[in-house]
């Protein structure tokens, strides 16, 4: 057994240290999803955000094995990130709201409270940002692209999200280190609002009317079908006429954690009665898995007519709106 730990040499911490400090290069973005290589030729030009829940493995070795018989490098304890990257913890990027009298959970923050937030992670108005997840679980993907669908929704356009992650990057055997810095505050601040990728209640119970509009459950078979619940949603099945896309369907499934291709998303979404080009509304439990599904179907298959429902099914079954159960759409 090899025990790998991924720590950035004292000479290259200084180097970039110094490229940062001089604040990074604005550059466009090659598309919304770039590889671990990319990202390495153009570390100095970018804002890295590193979002995950496990914020205290931003600043914990990780441990790294090889498999007896192939000699595979496998991750044993993910941890440690990509030189000059802020820390994002995921758990701070949603809010909960009142709407109609309800207190709806793990929603976007109202405009100025994120944009707070964007400047506490030393982001400022012309940077081109790079998001970076563990990338060791779908679940870890999503929490990439639920920020990526924030920060876009409030006008920011210039971003992407690292393929595979931290994951990714660990196992190429890329720079890492253990030292998080404080960054400096940014001067970013809140473009044009998109309302075009954001769906409320009424524009769903409008897309039930609508045969043009479809809704898309991205949540497992068994949510989908109503043999279980997530706790704080208060209703079993599914918005009536919606189709499941179950959204494992859109990564590999074990570290690293890489997107499908979008040929083979756009053949399995038909397979199950979705057609990928038409006006469309994403939906899951709380608006972070329904995130990764309109990315992929927005930004890497470029269909503009994708909106993101972010109360999902906690808002749904909050305000008693009808659910459909044990059927399949």
């Amino acid at each position: 057994m090899v025990r790998i730990v991924h720590k950035l040499t004292f000479s290259a911490f200084i180097f970039i240290s110094l490229v940062i400090s001089r604040g990074a290069l604005a550059l466009q973005l090659p598309s919304p999803l770039v590889e671990s290589e990319w990202l390495e030729q153009h570390m100095g030009q970018v804002t890295i955000l590193d979002v995950r829940e496990d914020i205290e493995s931003f600043t914990r070795k990780a441990v790294l094995v090889r498999k007896r018989f192939t000699g595979d490098l496998k991750i044993r304890i993910p941890g440690a990130h990509i030189p000059g990257a802020v820390l994002v913890d995921f758990l701070n990027i949603r809010t909960s709201r009142e709407i109609d009298g309800r207190n709806v959970r793990r929603m976007i923050p109202e405009k100025a409270e994120f944009e707070q937030l964007m400047q506490s992670w030393g982001v400022n108005r012309d940077d081109a940002i790079v998001i970076v997840s563990l990338g060791t679980s779908n679940g870890d993907m999503t929490m990439a692209t639920r920020l990526y669908w924030q920060i876009k929704y409030f006008g920011h356009d210039n971003i992407a999200v690292l393929n595979g992650g931290m994951a990714q990057w660990l196992l190429e055997q890329k720079s890492a280190t253990i030292e998080a810095r404080e960054p400096q505050p940014g001067n970013w601040s809140v473009g044009e609002v998109r309302e075009d990728i954001s769906a409320g209640s009424e524009d769903v119970a409008s897309a039930l009317e609508n045969k043009n509009i479809l809704l898309v459950d991205t949540r497992s078979l068994g949510f989908y079908l109503g043999a279980y619940k997530q706790s704080y949603v208060h209703r079993k099945g599914h918005i009536p006429g919606a189709k499941v896309f179950p959204n494992e369907l859109l990564t590999s499934a074990q570290a690293p954690v890489m997107f499908a291709e979008p040929g083979d998303i756009q053949h399995m979404a038909g397979e199950l009665g979705i057609d990928a080009g038409l006006e469309m509304i994403t939906y899951c439990n709380s608006g972070q898995l329904a995130s990764a599904s309109w990315f992929v179907f927005s930004e890497l298959l470029g269909n503009n007519k994708v909106k993101l429902y972010d109360g999902s099914m906690h808002q749904w079954a909050l305000e008693k709106r009808p659910v459909t159960t044990m059927k399949m759409e």
